[in-house]
């Protein structure tokens, strides 16, 4: 009997997220992979990474899946890839409700004329995310006694020294907030430009000496944080 799944195309962080949320409207969840032996050792989900090729022939899904009821999500973080991916999935299967996501509009188009049913751009996703969030009284609240009056919550700078016991593990791998309480919100790049934490290229960064985290939380969390961690504040 063919299986009604959901055919995830992609090993990132957000392959990993869509998993999670389709998994209780979908009984069977597959993770593909180009680079599966890399994938299959790092994998710390609860689903099975598979290996896929671009040039595959689709055998293995004609066989074992129920196309019609099925749903894919191309998430290859190339976007060239993640088009040649989505003509591929639509010349083989013209029922399939294919889901691809976009680095920005020009690639949502390339998509759109390629075969996805549907295309959600990433910008455009995280824009709407932060927009909702603060249009939230409480998070609205926040915000505004952090930055504008003199609360107990605080900003500051925490640069990382030689002695942080965090050094050489993933940035990803750490529970600041049960640990000390504080919240990180980004790491500031030698450039003294900053990325948000939760991003997918910072969840993959390795602590290192001179690192700069932003963090909010009250100020003698901060300083128990920065006393524990060998940090220095700036």
């Amino acid at each position: 009997m063919k299986n009604r799944a959901a055919l995830i195309f992609g090993y990132n962080d957000y392959a990993l997220e869509i998993a999670k949320n389709v998994t209780y409207e979908y009984e069977n969840v597959y993770l593909y992979s180009l680079n599966s032996e890399q994938d299959i050792l790092r994998n710390r989900s609860c689903f099975e990474v598979k290996s896929f090729d671009l040039s595959d022939k689709w055998d293995d899904l004609n066989e074992n899946i129920d196309i019609e009821n099925s749903i894919a999500f191309c998430v290859l973080e190339d976007s060239a890839e993640n088009i040649f991916l989505t003509i591929s999935l639509r010349s083989s299967f013209v029922n399939l409700n294919i889901i691809a996501l976009s680095n920005n509009k020009q690639t949502a188009n390339k998509l759109q004329m390629a075969g996805a049913n549907k295309v959600i751009p990433l910008v455009q996703t995280t824009a709407e995310m932060i927009s909702e969030m603060l249009q939230k009284p409480i998070v609205k609240d926040v915000f505004h006694k952090i930055l504008f009056e003199s609360g107990a919550l605080k900003i500051a700078q925490v640069k990382v020294n030689e002695s942080n016991c965090y050094i050489g593990n993933s940035v990803s791998d750490i529970d600041w907030s049960k640990r000390y309480g504080i919240v990180v919100l980004a790491i500031v790049n030698e450039d003294m430009s900053s990325e948000f934490i939760y991003s997918s290229k910072v969840k993959h960064h390795i602590v290192s000496k001179d690192d700069m985290y932003i963090v909010v939380g009250y100020e003698t969390d901060i300083k128990e944080f920065e006393k524990m961690t060998g940090s220095t504040c700036d």
